[in-house]
């Protein structure tokens, strides 16, 4: 005889309301958590450092708009916005996903070393500042300065940029289905090969969008930067 088990259901997950808890409390609950724990957090009203710092894999769901810095130094499991995000989204982030199904904020994703930064509407300036390794994906438009003396990783902006993309670039790889207002100094259009299709694909797919990549351009750094040059030295 075979002996049918039903299937394992995941546990429910932790409500925490922000209009009666602090978000400190809510940080360290969520500190305090172990994998595969989810939480959504009601009310959040727009206040800052929302689900800052976390370590564990566990699924986070801001159910509204967050302030300043949410999801800054995410080290692991996904923090998903259902709302707008102010300045910092996902500062720092090392590893895991940030999705934010509406816009964000300036400096966005800045100093990134890892992870996935999804935002489904537009961003503000700065998106991208100086990002080690971080790979953003903007469904809207970016504003100025963005990828500004971005080191590594890749910036995917399904709508436009602003004025300087790029500006002092080193290795990250940015791309762009709209128009660009202007590129920084060292960021050049770079042409399109078999496999930054193919990476882009992977891109989109993982934001969950259908963008055809062909319909992208590629932009990095001409390294122009990268050597001394004496005509950018002193006169004496």
């Amino acid at each position: 005889m075979v002996t049918l088990t039903a299937p394992e259901t995941a546990a429910p997950a932790t409500t925490i309301d922000l209009a009666e808890s602090a978000v400190r409390g809510l940080n360290q609950v969520l500190h305090d958590a172990t994998d595969g724990q989810s939480f959504v957090v009601e009310r959040p009203g727009g206040k800052h450092s929302l689900a800052v710092g976390i370590n564990a894999d566990i699924s986070v769901t801001v159910d509204g708009h967050a302030g300043y810095y949410a999801a800054g130094m995410h080290q692991t499991g996904t923090v998903t916005i259902n709302g707008n995000a102010g300045v910092g989204l996902a500062e720092n982030i090392m590893s895991g996903k940030v999705h934010v199904k509406g816009d964000a904020s300036q400096s966005a994703a800045a100093t990134g070393h890892g992870g996935l930064v999804v935002i489904d509407g537009n961003a503000g300036a700065r998106c991208g500042i100086s990002m080690k390794g971080v790979d953003i994906v903007v469904g809207g438009n970016i504003g100025h300065m963005s990828a500004f003396m971005a080191q590594a990783g890749r910036l995917v902006v399904c709508g436009d940029a602003g004025d300087a993309l790029g500006d002092s670039i080193y290795e990250a790889r940015l791309y762009v289905k709209g128009t660009v207002a202007s590129l920084g100094a060292d960021c050049i259009e770079k042409p399109m090969e078999a496999e930054h299709l193919e990476e882009l694909e992977g891109l989109l797919s993982a934001a969950g969008r259908t963008d055809n990549p062909a319909d992208f351009k590629r932009y990095g750094s001409a390294r122009n930067l990268y050597h001394f040059s004496v005509h950018n030295s002193a006169s004496y």
